[in-house]
């Protein structure tokens, strides 16, 4: 590691507050294995700026030199981490990356439902009813396997449990205070406060999806379905066949059911032009 970096590392550290929260940006747990962009110094745990590097070079072509700190969008270029034991290390955004996710038949399936024209299961998944009638005191226990699918497409990586794990916490967190005052707040009031909090957690990763995947979080916990009833409704009304093991579908066999073919990239409203 070069020595003007070592420097300020030490210097940044030993003036850091005694009294920091010690949480990591990224999962908000507390921090594991401390790390740090280079130039920023902001610190996160290494596990989940090393996942995030990878999301983001996941956008390019070809392996970027840099990446930009999810809090303040500084170009770094490395992660230093080890800085609690003797020997200080450094690992270069663009070396061992692991080989691109490929999608599944379900992974292109849900998809390609994000550019579908939203409302149209409305009529079948009543969202309204669910707030209104308190549906959300009874959690859908299929909830964590479908939300780690439905990242897996939008990101398109695999390993999505502490974005998953992060998010579901924060629905958790709104069933139990839901629960505990559900008779106190008008159904319009429960709704924004989780449009508004699942929003907020999920933005960081999915971008300009965000909203529509907010919608589609309450889509299908007010089917009440497992995730293999819920597919075959969607799917049917959609017109698609099923995405399951058994069937051949193609990926152009999906275009062509859609007016708009998927870009599959997340980073919209941050492209740097090399997409």
């Amino acid at each position: 590691m070069e020595e003007d970096a070592a420097i300020k590392l030490s210097k940044h550290v030993s003036f850091e507050s005694e009294d920091s929260n010690g949480r990591c940006p990224i999962c908000l747990g507390s921090l594991l294995q401390i790390s740090y962009l280079d130039k920023c110094l902001h610190k996160f745990c290494f596990n989940c700026i090393l996942r995030w590097t990878k999301v983001v070079a996941a956008k390019h072509r070809s392996a970027p030199s840099s990446v930009k700190c999810p809090l303040c969008k500084t170009e770094n270029f490395s992660i230093i981490f080890g800085v609690e034991g003797s020997c200080i290390q450094r690992h270069y955004v663009n070396k061992d990356l692991e080989d691109s996710f490929i999608l599944s038949k379900a992974h292109r399936y849900r998809l390609q439902c994000y550019y579908t024209e939203q409302g149209f299961l409305d009529d079948i998944f009543n969202i309204s009813q669910y707030w209104k009638f308190r549906k959300f005191c009874q959690p859908n226990c299929w909830l964590q396997t479908w939300l780690t699918r439905e990242i897996q497409a939008l990101i398109q990586e695999e390993d999505v449990d502490i974005i998953v794990h992060h998010i579901l916490g924060v629905v958790k967190a709104l069933w139990t205070r839901r629960g505990q005052k559900a008779h106190a707040d008008a159904p319009e009031k429960k709704q924004e406060e989780f449009k508004m909090s699942v929003s907020e957690a999920a933005r960081r990763f999915l971008g300009a999806r965000t909203d529509r995947f907010v919608y589609e979080i309450q889509l299908f916990l007010a089917s009440g379905l497992n995730i293999e009833a819920y597919d075959g409704v969607y799917i049917q009304r959609l017109g698609w066949s099923s995405p399951g093991v058994n069937t051949e579908v193609s990926q152009s066999d999906l275009i062509d059911r859609t007016t708009v073919i998927p870009y599959l990239y997340i980073f919209d409203n941050d492209s740097d032009g090399n997409e």
